[in-house]
């Protein structure tokens, strides 16, 4: 063994970290993250695990200038790509990998694809805030568009339960993730906007990367949140994890419990408002009622003032009533005299007219004997009738050979005259 080559442990470890930077100096890994911590300083510390279940592990550091470069939050059991350098940490004779950026596995073309597509919606204005709708305080039932088996429906459910217990749920299935997932929550959607059931909509579904929520940036579900006549509360992911449809909705929740609290107030609060409420309207009441009893008190002092000169108004009252019954009684019996003046007028003007109009009738039956035609025949006349039974007062109504009716004072006869001499004109 030759003591002149043996290596100093810190010399090997700074030779072998050259060599690798040398072979390893830039690198592209993939893998799943497992451990992710970040300390104080902002230093980011993790394992990654080999993604196709190959025992292999490779510990990873990235320090804070890179780690504030990070458009996600990390979590175990996600799906990396890591672009760094190999590098031996001498402190502990390990080997590391110094990452310098990190995307979610498949996140480049996935992520320009959700650029485009949010920046063509922005320009119809579906993200518009002019559009969105205030959300009902009180809401007596509230709609639920989640996976039955996902935990967030869990976590909605449980915290509905508690915060607002009397309010009505309804859970409209629709899975939340894979290729079925879109056509599924566009149909739920559209279900609970026909049923009219709820006052308000929770989208909901638990974090996981950016395939994972790619259902909610799906165009069509995007543009179902948008045509929702129902409000809808969008709580897709964690916290950092934002989607088109939490754009679209009229409210973004950070999760799907803060989405359930945003749309049922609690119930305990609420009965402290009422409460409150109801303090302060009986405080109103009382108010109002010792105002009425000072206002009435005023009144009764003011009729109690007033009342003091009743007895001499009653006097000039009784004054008045007897001056009017007299003055009544003078109209009675004058209008009473006028109409005996008149009822002796009326009975002299009726015996008057009586006897005028006797003495016409006497003179008139005097002269209708002389209108009598048998008084005429008594005197030698006769009346001429024609066949036609008309009387014959001028020759040219007669005809000779014709029988005429010849009526006398005391009796008739039937001539046929021989000839008919009209009367010459002088």
């Amino acid at each position: 063994m030759n003591l002149d080559q043996a290596w100093d442990v810190s010399a090997l470890l700074a030779a072998a970290g050259d060599a690798l930077s040398v072979r390893f100096g830039g690198v592209t890994v993939r893998g799943e993250l497992s451990g992710f911590t970040r300390a104080a300083s902002g230093h980011c510390y993790f394992t990654l695990k080999d993604r196709n279940g190959q025992p292999a592990l490779l510990r990873c550091a990235m320090f804070r200038r890179a780690a504030s470069l990070l458009s996600f939050v990390p979590r175990d059991g996600q799906q990396v790509e890591l672009r760094g350098r190999v590098a031996v940490f001498e402190a502990r004779g390990e080997l590391q990998c110094v990452v310098e950026a990190m995307l979610p596995l498949g996140q480049g073309a996935l992520y320009e694809q959700f650029l485009r597509l949010r920046a063509r919606l922005a320009a119809e204005g579906l993200f518009a805030d002019a559009r969105k709708r205030p959300i009902p305080r009180h809401p007596r039932c509230i709609g639920v568009v989640s996976s039955r088996a996902a935990a967030a429906l869990a976590d909605v459910l449980t915290a509905l339960r508690r915060r607002s217990p009397h309010v009505r749920v309804v859970v409209y299935p629709a899975a939340v993730q894979g290729a079925d997932a879109p056509p599924q929550l566009v149909q739920a959607l559209r279900t609970a906007n026909q049923r009219q059931e709820a006052d308000v909509l929770l989208l909901c579904r638990g974090g996981g990367s950016l395939e994972d929520l790619w259902s909610f940036n799906d165009e069509s579900v995007v543009r179902a949140v948008a045509a929702s006549r129902l409000p809808v509360i969008c709580g897709v992911g964690h916290e950092t994890d934002v989607t088109l449809s939490d754009l679209a909705a009229d409210l973004r929740a950070p999760t799907p419990t803060a989405a359930a609290e945003l749309a049922a107030p609690p119930r305990d609060e609420s009965l402290v408002m009422l409460a409150g409420l109801a303090a302060r309207r009986q405080m109103a009441c009382w108010q109002r009622l010792e105002s009425a009893a000072q206002r009435l008190d005023v009144l009764q002092a003011r009729l109690a003032a007033r009342s003091a000169g009743l007895p001499a108004h009653r006097q000039r009252l009784g004054a008045l009533e007897a001056r009017r019954g007299r003055a009544i009684r003078q109209v009675v019996d004058l209008r009473r005299q006028r109409l005996g003046h008149v009822q002796q007028r009326l009975a002299k003007a009726l015996q008057h007219l009586f006897q005028r109009r006797q003495h016409r009738l006497e003179a008139i039956g005097q002269r209708l004997p002389l209108l009598d035609p048998q008084q005429v025949l008594n005197r030698g006349y006769a009346l001429v009738m024609s066949p036609a039974g008309d009387a014959v007062r001028a020759p040219s109504q007669m005809e000779a050979g014709q029988v005429y009716d010849i009526r006398l004072a005391e009796g008739r006869a039937d001539v046929v005259p021989a000839r008919v001499t009209p009367r010459e004109k002088s």
